[in-house]
């Protein structure tokens, strides 16, 4: 897998994207960083589906390495992963391409491994449950267990949100207190900003002492041991845990300091 990343990388260069490249694809806010993060210091990705407005996989995938770029730009120090928030108000299947859904769980799995740490899908409809069941075989099962349905009349839910940001900056599409609508021209300010801390981002030095903070499952979190069944349904919860894993056997040839930079930035 790190040799097809570097592969991909070298081919793909999604550090030369810029603001520029994807401003297009971004001026709706279907995606979009907030200006916090959870209470375990993971960058948060706000998705909003009902606001695609492009019908071409290429530029979908391009502004989606961006953002991915962009998470992991600001991540903490000691953080490796990110959570992903999907508002569905709004959202038809028009929205919604299988083509486009599949490349996504390619690149997000193959060439950011272990990078999302959660993804919470806020109150989607009936007309979502089977599509989701259809495209479960193109996922791993990792990457399955991390998507949670979430649903704002659930007494469960509340207590996750409540456990995992604070409400006071938590958009109010996901019941938080934060009213302030998404603004292109400002966010397009701070993605530039950010622009021109990508060169020195790949050219620092990787501590070796780094260690990625572990992320209590939900596991840990209490919940109402009264739910009924479709309670439970609703919120399905897994064990995962940030974990480190070598990629590469020590007797293999080690790569050069630069590779070690792209490496560690990616997994």
């Amino acid at each position: 897998m790190l040799k097809q990343t570097l592969k991909w990388r070298a081919e793909y260069k999604p550090e030369e994207i810029r603001w520029e490249d994807v401003a297009e694809e971004a001026e709706t806010g279907k995606i979009y960083r907030s200006n916090y993060t959870d209470k375990h210091g993971r960058t948060v990705l706000v998705m909003r589906p009902a606001r695609q407005n492009s019908k071409t996989t290429k530029g979908q995938i391009k502004y989606l390495v961006y953002c991915m770029e962009n998470a992991i730009l600001n991540l903490s120090p000691e953080q490796e992963q990110m959570v992903w928030l999907v508002d569905f108000q709004g959202f038809n299947m028009s929205h919604i391409s299988i083509k486009v859904t599949r490349e996504t769980a390619h690149v997000l799995q193959e060439h950011y491994p272990e990078r999302l740490g959660l993804a919470i899908l806020y109150n989607p409809p009936k007309i979502f449950e089977p599509f989701f069941t259809m495209v479960k075989p193109i996922l791993d099962t990792k990457t399955y267990n991390k998507v949670k349905f979430c649903y704002s009349d659930d007494q469960n839910t509340k207590k996750i949100m409540e456990n995992l940001f604070d409400l006071d900056h938590l958009e109010s599409a996901f019941d938080g207190n934060e009213n302030t609508p998404f603004d292109i021209n400002k966010y397009a300010e701070r993605m530039k900003e950010d622009d021109k801390k990508i060169p020195s981002f790949w050219t620092r030095e990787i501590s070796p002492s780094s260690v990625a903070t572990d992320v209590p499952s939900l596991d840990s979190i209490k919940l109402d041991t009264d739910s009924d069944a479709s309670d439970n349904e609703k919120i399905v919860r897994s064990s995962d845990s940030v974990t480190n894993t070598g990629l590469m056997d020590p007797d293999q040839n080690s790569v050069n300091h630069e590779d070690r930079n792209v490496s560690a930035a990616v997994h």
